[in-house]
């Protein structure tokens, strides 16, 4: 079993077993195997090193292959050619052709969730493969690099440079755009302002949970984007007419920003500093460009009058101005209700005794917004405020009025589930000037937003305050959140939760008069199934979020729909990694046309036979609560702590708890993508496909019925059968024999492996009392039976997207986890054959054993090293006259332990962390 081919087949032979033996474990009967290689030295480290590296290729050419299927086909030549021919069936009224491209038929926005798995050097391996039409080949597999420490800096600007490809992209579709429209009404096209798409990001300035990111650092990033920007507008000039007039005002502009970026990205601790940046940066100046809205309006001009190919490159650099401004995008600020609700307390009731969510602080509130006075602020008042909200207000004010006056700021806000809430934000924003260029957007993703969100927006948009205030905007902007929700409701009730608020919300616009705004509807959803991405196609990724029934909802109401989605983090960027993947996914966007859908379809059978759809919907969320509240699924999902992940990214995946605490572990102190990215590598996505099965017991002819009938339904049956695609409830359960005293107590009692008498017996004997062997197996069973009922109800059901390697990819996660179990098992002995240590500073060797336990491995090797140091002061170091004897030994014993057990966890250890990456590239995503 020296090759990954041995593996694969002896995996093979194994599960032909359990047809005989029910209760028989293909997976953990080839970890044991390897173990027991291992152990007799019939391969070594290096041998699981080499068949991982081989493992590590075939994740690595699934992932570009699944990539390129995603936005197939990839040439922009032909991609160009496709969206221009698609262009000649556009309606022929001028009008209506406008109304289509004008506004963004998708908002995207690049956020830094922390899914940065892959190294530099393999994303850009992937992406090249997935932007080429040839096979996908040994190139896409980059050896295991080491991996950069994911800093705020380096989401920044990775997020950038995928926002710059877009940008490139845009601008290529948007020349099309307008040549269609010069060839077909060339009396009229100079009216057209194309804007197919808009970008914007929130990295650095997302506070929601974070202390690390200072307001100043959010000043810097602006000034940044504004530098970079104006330079590629520099660029895009130059490139029409190297002379143009323009570029004088555009490069000056471009070297102030870029000088005022670099005051900001100093040290600004010091008053005096700060002082400094702040007048050099406040300070009129000729170079300091506020507005681009003369630009724009001379570039138009001068097109009237210029030759066609010239006039659309001048229009294509000014509708790239209208879509970013002076920046690479829009930008998102973000903060938790409940440090708008500290804030606001101040105003409204500074002793404390009010609920701010009853009707007497409502009043208040009311009262507030009717007298409130704007106020001037400035950098003083900034670097003095306490309060975090008020301090993301007045960044707000201090970019609008000295970076960009023009581009809007969306504050998005966490955890919020009460009207006055909002209110607090407009307040704030009416008392620092800056009510007409803040959208204010709840966040609807926890169980009880997605439960009272109607009544929230029933109660929200009858406010007069707010009514006035989104007409002033002329939009209503809200969020909704797929990872939180998936975690807490399932995935599937998750998106039928939030496309019930998506019709609610257009319920309330209708009854409130307010459907002359538009409606932005945010979907944040991250790149795996688990957290809202649908992996059958472009059309269901954008259809999941957004279904065509709540799509219509809108349009019947005439109600202009902005429909937004999140591209996250390092996974996220990949559709944007290089110039032929972001042409591709524009195109792939641009011919589903998200803010659109026939108003006069058909109503789905879904909505319609209701009472079967919405029990159907019940019983799934009832099922995944159920699984929330068992300390079972709690115990199972942190059994590992989160040591079986990679740190991806630069915000905290846990707060922080003591070793004991570690041990019983809450799944609310795990955030939403660890908890994910815990599911996939135990071997089963709980959130996607549990409850389905149950949810049918009883009524599978007549369910099946509907969901064959249904599209919404196909829908969700393609999600579920991708996932149950990657799952292994065998896995699962392969990982609770681990801690089984009773497997390690008869592991050498044939007298096969004597060597391992010792360690086995210790292992035995402190593992009786644990309870994971029991939790995994309960967990096993209940998913099992589960399971059971939802192959019954597939079986009714075609199988739209069948996957010709799926048991070949089945075969590799299955190795995958067989050698991380191995891996395991190795460090286990290892750990419990370390001589026994005296207890220093608190830590005793059993605590050690839990780290280890609990994949603490970092902190026990700390640990063991600091237990068996092997550097120490030695008698040659020192200069003496006097001869000695003592110490007489050569003083390597602790260089042996290092050797024979700290060094070799460590490397196993990292060994089994680039396994974690090979299984979520098969997955398709990091959480």
């Amino acid at each position: 079993m020296k090759t990954v081919a041995d593996l694969l087949e002896r995996l093979r032979e194994q599960h032909a077993l359990t047809s005989q033996t029910p209760l028989f474990n293909p997976v953990f009967q080839l970890a044991l195997d390897l173990s027991r290689a291992l152990e007799s030295n019939e391969i070594d480290l290096g041998h699981i090193d080499s068949m991982i590296a081989e493992l590590e290729c075939d994740a690595l050419q699934n992932r570009a292959a699944r990539l390129r299927r995603l936005v197939a086909p990839v040439s922009p030549e032909t991609n160009q050619t496709a969206f221009a021919e698609r262009l000649d069936n556009e309606p022929s009224d001028f009008s209506a052709f406008r109304a289509r491209w004008e506004s963004p038929q998708l908002h995207c926005v690049f956020t830094a969730h922390p899914t940065f798995l892959l190294a530099p050097e393999q994303t850009r391996a992937v992406a090249a493969a997935a932007s080429s039409e040839g096979d996908i080949g040994p190139e896409t597999c980059v050896a295991s690099p080491e991996r950069p420490q994911i800093t705020l800096p380096y989401e920044h600007a990775e997020a950038m440079a995928a926002i710059a490809r877009g940008a490139d992209a845009r601008d290529r579709l948007s020349a099309t755009l307008l040549a269609k429209a010069q060839a077909r009404w060339p009396q009229d096209w100079h009216a057209f302002r194309p804007l197919p798409f808009r970008f914007a990001s929130w990295v650095g300035y997302d506070m929601d949970g974070r202390t690390d990111i200072k307001w100043h650092h959010s000043i810097g990033f602006r000034l940044a984007e504004k530098a970079e920007r104006l330079e590629r507008y520099c660029t895009d000039l130059a490139a029409i007419d190297a002379d143009h007039p323009l570029l004088a005002t555009l490069q000056a502009a471009t070297a102030h920003a870029k000088e005022r970026a670099a005051d900001f990205a100093g040290d600004l601790s010091d008053p005096e500093a700060l002082s400094a940046a702040a007048n050099r940066l406040t300070a009129d100046d000729p170079a300091k460009l506020l507005s681009l809205s003369p630009l724009i309006d001379a570039l138009e001009q001068e097109a009237r009058d210029a030759t066609t190919a010239r006039a659309i490159a001048l229009k294509v650099l000014a509708s790239a101005m209208r879509a970013d401004g002076l920046g690479m995008g829009w930008i998102h600020f973000r903060v938790n209700s409940s440090q708008l609700h500290n804030a606001i307390r101040r105003v409204i009731d500074p002793k404390g005794e009010l609920d701010l969510g009853s009707r007497g602080a409502l009043a208040r509130l009311r009262d507030e917004l009717g007298k409130v006075k704007p106020l001037r602020s400035n950098f003083a008042a900034l670097a003095i405020e306490s309060s975090t909200a008020i301090r993301q207000f007045l960044a707000m004010a201090q970019i609008l009025h000295h970076v960009d006056a023009e581009a809007p700021i969306r504050m998005l806000i966490a955890e919020c589930e009460q009207p006055s809430t909002i209110l607090a934000a407009l307040y704030f924003s009416r008392l620092f000037g800056i009510e007409d260029k803040v959208d204010i957007s709840p966040l609807f993703e926890t169980e009880s937003a997605l439960e009272h969100g109607g009544r929230f927006l029933d109660a929200l948009l009858a406010e007069d305050s707010y009514k006035a205030y989104v007409r002033t905007r002329g939009r209503i902007a809200i969020q909704t959140g797929f990872s939180d929700a998936g975690r807490f409701v399932g995935q599937v009730p998750a998106s039928l939760a939030i496309e019930r608020l998506q019709g609610r919300l257009a319920q309330a616009m209708i009854a409130n008069g307010l459907t002359d705004v538009a409606a932005l509807i945010f979907d944040t959803h991250g790149e795996s199934m688990g957290r809202g991405a649908h992996p059958g196609s472009m059309e269901d990724r954008l259809a999941w979020p957004l279904s065509p029934w709540a799509r219509r909802r809108f349009v019947r109401a005439g109600i202009t729909l902005e429909p937004e989605v999140s591209f996250q983090g390092g996974d996220g960027y990949l559709f944007f990694a290089t110039p032929e993947l972001a042409l591709a996914t524009l195109t792939r966007i641009a011919e589903i046309r998200p803010a659109e859908t026939d108003p006069d379809a058909p109503t789905d059978p879904f909505y319609r036979r209701t009472d079967l759809s919405l029990d159907f919907y019940r019983a799934i969320r009832d099922h995944q609560h159920d699984h929330l509240e068992s300390r079972t699924y709690s115990r199972a999902i942190t059994a590992f702590g989160l040591g079986l992940l990679n740190p991806t990214g630069s915000r905290v995946s846990r707060r922080q708890s003591d070793i004991s605490a570690d041990r019983e572990m809450s799944l609310r102190q795990i955030r939403a993508i660890p908890h994910n990215a815990i599911l996939q590598q135990l071997g089963y996505p709980v959130n996607v496909i549990c409850g389905i099965g149950t949810a049918a017991d009883g009524n599978y002819e007549e369910l099946a019925g509907l969901l064959r009938e249904s599209e919404r339904g196909r829908q969700l049956i393609r999600l579920a059968r991708a996932a149950n695609a990657l799952a292994s409830i065998k896995t699962v359960a392969a990982y609770g024999e681990l801690f089984n005293s009773a497997y390690w107590a008869s592991r050498p009692y044939r007298g096969t492996e004597k060597h391992l008498s010792g360690p086995c017996e210790a292992l035995a004997e402190y593992l009786i009392k644990d309870d994971r062997t029991g939790v995994f197996r309960r967990l096993a069973s209940r998913l099992r039976v589960d399971a059971l009922k939802l192959h019954r109800l597939l079986e009714l059901l075609p199988d739209e997207q069948p996957l010709d390697d799926r048991e070949h990819v089945r075969r590799v996660i299955g190795v995958l986890q067989a050698l991380r179990l191995a891996l395991f098992q190795y460090m286990f002995i290892r750990a419990v054959s370390v001589p026994v240590f005296s207890r220093a500073n608190d830590i005793s060797r059993d605590d050690v054993l839990e780290m280890v336990f609990t994949l603490r491995i970092d902190e026990a090797l700390s640990q063991l090293r600091r237990a068996f140091p092997t550097s120490f002061p030695k008698i040659d170091d020192f200069a003496m006259d006097e001869p000695a004897d003592y110490p007489d030994g050569a003083g390597e014993g602790y260089t042996q332990i290092q050797r024979d057990y700290i060094d070799p966890i460590e490397r196993a250890y990292r060994l089994s962390l680039r396994i974690t990456i090979a299984i979520a590239n098969e997955f398709g995503a990091h959480g």
